[in-house]
């Protein structure tokens, strides 16, 4: 009865972290360039937990962690001549306080310093650093290979202002997520250029988390933690009953 009801508890501590995973992918429909999150988990082999029972083996759960969802999100045309959606497995280089993160976030604006940056607020770098657009620049085009060119003031020549770096990873799952929508390196992996990957000017890539599928799992995970929280109960009230059924036993 005893390994009953650690084996729900195990399941149902699995259970409540996949519900934070699928919580926030649903809180994340809207954000730009996010990508959804998966949960994994094993089977974990244990010895029982009665001293009645050695030697036996309890199958416990385990929660092994998370996985992400790199499939490419829908993409929505802005007519922002700064948005920009990542067409390929690659990302954009961006600077935050917290040092250099990666994300596939376009949608751009200038700040009041004149400089590129993302809608977190983030500086995107370029190929030689941030990306500045002065006062009296018009007409943004971005290209495929990223490259920024506009017009200045009165000229009717492209003049240059950079261009946005792209990377990629051997294994994107290596990234750990660092904000809304950006990722940081762990477990040695270093970027690379991308060079079959381009960019879409005038558009964004949009969230790729499905809301009726996470909304279904939501009502899954809830039920199925209804329904061991229930088994649970009903262990505890056996063992209660064991319990007094001994004690009215005559001495």
């Amino acid at each position: 009865m005893q390994n009953a009801l650690l084996v729900g508890l195990s399941r149902q501590v699995a259970l409540a972290r996949e519900l934070d995973v699928v919580a926030n992918n649903v809180a994340n429909m809207n954000t730009t360039g996010y990508k959804a999150d998966g949960s994994v988990f094993e089977e974990y082999l244990n010895s029982a937990a009665r001293a009645d029972q050695t030697g036996a083996r309890v199958s416990f759960v385990l929660d092994r962690g998370t996985w992400h969802n790199m499939s490419q999100g829908p993409v929505e045309r802005t007519g922002n001549p700064l948005d920009v959606a990542v067409d390929g497995n690659a990302f954009l280089v961006v600077q935050t306080p917290r040092g250099e993160r990666y994300t596939r976030n376009g949608a751009l604006q200038i700040n009041a310093t004149g400089q590129l940056v993302t809608s977190e607020g983030d500086t995107v770098l370029g190929d030689s650093g941030p990306i500045t657009i002065q006062p009296n620049d018009h007409q943004v085009s971005i290209s495929r290979d990223g490259t920024i060119s506009v017009r200045e003031g009165t000229s009717n020549v492209d003049s240059a202002r950079g261009k946005l770096r792209l990377v990629s990873f051997a294994n994107p799952q290596q990234l750990q997520k660092d904000g809304g929508s950006t990722f940081n390196v762990t477990g040695g992996a270093q970027p690379q250029d991308a060079p079959n990957a381009g960019l879409i000017q005038g558009v964004i890539e949009k969230s790729n988390v499905h809301g009726v599928v996470e909304m279904t799992r939501m009502i899954e995970i809830t039920r199925t933690y209804t329904q061991i929280a229930a088994m649970l109960q009903q262990q505890s009230d056996l063992a209660r009953q064991a319990i007094n059924k001994l004690a009215d036993v005559p001495a």
